[in-house]
């Protein structure tokens, strides 16, 4: 018996990293905060927790300094303030995004956005580049029990999509998002940074691409 190709129903995109080239403004902001608390960040401490939301990556380091002099919640909001701060001095839009963001309104695909960060990014974010006009969905992590790597940012924006887990595509830059995605049970897509294009797990990933300029209609069948 033949079977023919299943089509994508909905695609679902990471903002940070993917959509805009935020990561390293969160790194600047986490540097500048974290050394206020007496804590030097390293590049590689900043990758530790890429993906994560900001409350579970700055509690990921209070239980590693405990005698850090800011509470948890004093950090989150400056490294939020420092970030939004950052996003309209020096945010830039990936390449790609828009053209895909286009395409798939042409093949009347739903699109969603589930990110680890606040509303108040993301739709900085996407006020500042005028995004919000593709998204039918746009829910963040902060509304969750937890976040990526836990799927389920991820099953509550297909939910809310009205849209089968299966069904769905998800766009992921960082390792914890991919897994996230994945344990979701979707299709994924990975562009991870030239930096980290060649980390060996993102093999778990569907496609792997090094910008969204090369993703193609064919993507979205199986």
């Amino acid at each position: 018996m033949i079977q023919h190709p299943q089509k994508i129903q909905a695609t679902i995109f990471d903002m940070d990293g993917l959509l805009i080239d935020s990561e390293p403004l969160w790194q600047e902001a986490e540097k500048i905060i974290f050394a206020k608390a007496g804590i030097e960040m390293t590049v590689e401490m900043c990758e530790q927790v890429m993906g994560m939301r900001v409350d579970e990556a700055v509690e990921h380091w209070i239980l590693r300094f405990p005698k850090i002099n800011f509470s948890s919640t004093q950090l989150q909001a400056m490294i939020m303030d420092k970030v939004e701060e950052l996003i309209h001095e020096k945010g830039k839009l990936l390449d790609g995004v828009v053209s895909t963001l286009e395409l798939l309104k042409t093949q009347n695909v739903k699109i969603g956005l589930a990110s680890s960060s606040h509303f108040r990014i993301i739709h900085a974010v996407l006020k500042q580049f005028d995004l919000e006009k593709y998204f039918e969905v746009i829910h963040s992590a902060e509304l969750e029990k937890y976040g990526k790597p836990h799927p389920v940012i991820y099953l509550s924006a297909a939910e809310k999509l009205n849209v089968v887990p299966v069904f769905c595509m998800a766009f992921e830059d960082s390792f914890n998002g991919l897994l996230a995605a994945k344990a979701a049970k979707m299709k994924t897509i990975c562009i991870p940074s030239e930096k980290l294009f060649s980390d060996a797990r993102f093999a778990i990933a569907d496609k792997k691409l090094k910008s969204m300029s090369d993703f193609k209609t064919v993507f979205l069948y199986w």
